[in-house]
């Protein structure tokens, strides 16, 4: 996946085994300096969906869970909307990673201090990077 947004992913709770799978949370502040904000609506600048999808991605890679190693992302199964993100919004991603030998999932929920913003369920091989 080409990386399109700059903003650095902060880890605030690293994956912790749970009843359902591991949990971890990050964050991406969207910053208006953003390049996909040139031209994206300029009278009403909204972070594009991909942009979501891609912060949800970024910070799957960096809360795997301890016993999964290196994964490379091989399917976005699924992203529904739910809200805008506009700039100054710090975007809060929950995820739950789940074993699905031999992939694992991480089922994500994005949301910003108005509310949730997006749910994203994405699958990764084990053993491969990406």
């Amino acid at each position: 996946m080409t990386r399109v947004v700059r903003a650095p992913v902060r880890v605030v709770r690293q994956s912790t085994a749970c009843e359902t799978g591991w949990t971890a949370q990050a964050t991406v502040g969207v910053d208006i300096t953003e390049p996909v904000f040139a031209g994206h609506y300029p009278d009403f600048p909204i972070f594009p969906g991909v942009c979501v999808v891609e912060s949800v991605h970024r910070s799957a890679l960096a809360t795997v869970p301890e016993p999964s190693g290196a994964v490379t992302l091989t399917d976005v199964e699924s992203a529904r909307f739910l809200g805008a993100v506009y700039p100054g919004d710090v975007l809060r991603m929950d995820l739950t990673w789940k074993s699905d030998s031999p992939d694992w999932l991480c089922l994500a929920k994005a949301s910003t201090d108005r509310g949730e913003v997006a749910t994203v369920r994405l699958r990764y091989r084990v053993g491969e990077t990406s």
